[in-house]
């Protein structure tokens, strides 16, 4: 376990933010979350549906996952760029074009889908992309700079909560749209509650867009990507984004083709794994914050070895009831760290590029998230559901080395 950071440049302050009641606050929060809620479900919606995909497009497991991978990959490359864009420019502004962003890429999603056009529904998946990671680095970053240092962690966990809420809608819901109105649907189907997110956040983040002081220099940005504890914590969130999203690609799929499931079972049943990350991401703010005066590493170092022999023993259970308690230990124990690592990194580093750093820490993160899917499903393709899982244990113990020498950021 490595010593505390002491680095001179790390800033705990609030940059600009203004002075604003709880009701403003929370209403900013909720706002904000409710809109990556919305890119949340659109994003993992197709994997609740994935036999229907391939059965209708005559498609491979590999290609369909493609349809989730392709969003976390687009988000991998524009990450940095769009950090660096956003302390440099309005990052209230982004979300707003973020969710206009998001119903040109649902709608053209819908029509291709509907076409059969499997190519043109993953090039809107990328557009998807870009206004997925537009939203989670603004978000973040928002959210920070409005409230105190003492309860960062924890305002900034409930905002990570949205992610597995909106999974976990997106894994219920999607089979249910899919035999309504058709597998296409379910890209269309969650952009109202982005835009009700938007309904909420715009009035109440007056004052939050910009960073005060002069424009961050570029060398202060390349300090961000020198930084080797930086490079730690992206590790970590590469391990964690990793393992979660094998387990929401795969797990149904599992559950279907090898329990004997239906789809809208296995969808459902896989919903608890995402969904209890809102007590989990939550939680982790809590803990770090309150029960260990601030610290972070023993939350991430926690988060592995509680998900390693629950992910290496999945496929030998077969009563469904265990396994539905195996995905919630699991879905809590890996959410631990993704709910408070964007905290974590932008701790490292100078607040003047601190969306920078949660960009990088987005972009590596997203990267195992965007390879999971993909070399998940082709793992399974050749060598079948045990072995795919017998690697993402491995991932898990290699979490457990990293978490024990994460750093603690300076205070």
């Amino acid at each position: 376990m490595t010593e505390p950071s002491t680095a001179a440049n790390v800033s705990q302050t609030n940059g600009n933010s203004p002075d604003r009641s709880p009701r403003r606050l929370w209403s900013l929060v909720i706002g904000a979350s409710l809109i990556s809620t919305g890119l949340a479900a659109y994003e993992i919606a197709p994997a609740s549906v994935t036999p229907l995909v391939q059965e209708s497009l005559g498609i491979s497991a590999t290609a369909a996952g493609l349809l989730v991978g392709t969003m976390f990959g687009t988000a991998v490359i524009a990450s940095i760029p769009i950090g660096i864009g956003l302390d440099r420019a309005n990052t209230r502004t982004a979300m707003a074009v973020a969710v206009l962003t998001l119903f040109v890429a649902g709608t053209w999603g819908w029509m291709a889908g509907r076409r059969g056009d499997f190519w043109s529904v993953i090039a809107s998946r990328a557009v998807g992309g870009v206004a997925y990671v537009a939203v989670w680095n603004a978000g973040i970053d928002i959210v920070s700079r409005a409230v105190d240092t003492d309860r960062r962690a924890t305002a900034v966990g409930i905002f990570t909560a949205s992610g597995p809420i909106g999974f976990a809608l997106g894994q219920a819901t999607g089979p249910l749209i899919a035999a309504r109105f058709g597998w296409p649907a379910i890209f269309l189907a969650f952009n109202g509650i982005a835009l009700l997110g938007l309904v909420l956040f715009w009035p109440t983040s007056r004052g939050l867009g910009r960073t005060s002081g002069a424009t961050p220099s570029l060398a202060e940005f390349g300090a961000v990507l020198r930084n080797r504890h930086v490079w730690l914590v992206g590790g970590l969130g590469f391990l964690g984004y990793s393992l979660y999203l094998f387990v929401n690609s795969w797990g149904g799929p599992y559950l279907s083709q090898e329990m004997g499931l239906s789809v809208a079972a296995s969808g459902l049943l896989l919903s608890v794994f995402p969904a209890v990350g809102v007590l989990s991401r939550t939680s982790s703010g809590l803990l770090s914050d309150r029960v260990f005066s601030g610290r972070r590493q023993p939350i991430v170092f926690g988060s592995f070895v509680v998900a390693t022999p629950l992910v290496f023993g999945f496929t030998r259970l077969r009563s469904i009831p265990v396994l539905v308690a195996v995905l919630l230990v699991t879905g809590f124990a890996i959410q631990l760290t993704l709910g408070l690592s964007f905290t974590y990194v932008r701790e490292l580093v100078n607040t003047r590029v601190a969306a920078t750093a949660v960009a990088f820490q987005t972009s590596v993160g997203l990267a195992g998230a965007f390879l999971a899917p993909i070399v998940g499903g082709a793992v399974v393709d050749s060598a079948g559901f045990e072995t795919a899982f017998l690697l993402a244990g491995v991932l898990a113990v290699v979490g457990v080395g990293l978490g024990w020498l994460a750093p603690e950021p300076a205070r």
